[in-house]
């Protein structure tokens, strides 16, 4: 989907479990933060969400959806090519217990908290060895996302199972470009 291209998992835009993970394009290009928001805006009013985050990486533009509260609710990718949105693939979609495909799949209180998240992140990415910093926790159903830093900077991002434990590198966003919170 990132780059126009659709792949193996990638949804496109198409819709999946009655429209509830998509948002087919619109044929228009996205070329700014602001149209990201505005197609992610489009998708959230469908869930009862807003958008909050947005991000711009090389492969595309990415956005986080949250509750009226300012909950995380869940995150989406949106294609620059054709506008199309999607819940964003890896912990948004398969740990993601409110949003996910197994939502509510999941019971019980989280094991993992986000300072443990957090711990838990910085532990792996310095097992990496690429001197990133894990920044601070979003919560999420299920999970946690937390952007990778270097020198204060973004540079990625990574989530932690809230259940498990287990990390998840958000490896296909490609090179951070910017980012504007609301």
């Amino acid at each position: 989907m990132m780059g126009g291209h659709s792949g193996p998992g990638m949804m496109s835009g198409a819709s999946m479990m009655g429209g509830s993970y998509g948002l087919a394009g619109d044929g228009q290009r996205v070329e700014s933060l602001d149209q990201a928001r505005q197609r992610g805006a489009a998708f959230a009013d469908r869930l009862g969400l807003r958008v909050g985050e947005t991000m711009q990486f090389a492969n595309g533009y990415y956005a986080e959806l949250t509750t009226a509260a300012g909950r995380g609710a869940t995150e989406v990718l949106i294609d620059p090519g054709s506008g199309g949105v999607s819940v964003e693939y890896g912990p948004a979609m398969m740990w993601n217990t409110g949003y996910g495909m197994h939502a509510r799949a999941t019971t019980g209180a989280a094991r993992v908290s986000a300072a443990e998240a957090t711990t838990i992140a910085q532990r792996w990415l310095d097992r990496q060895g690429r001197g990133l910093v894990a920044g601070e926790a979003d919560e999420f159903p299920g999970y946690y996302t937390l952007h990778t830093l270097r020198d204060g900077r973004p540079v990625g991002m990574m989530s932690v199972n809230a259940y498990t434990g287990a990390v998840w590198d958000h490896t296909w966003h490609g090179t951070f470009v910017t980012m504007s919170e609301e």
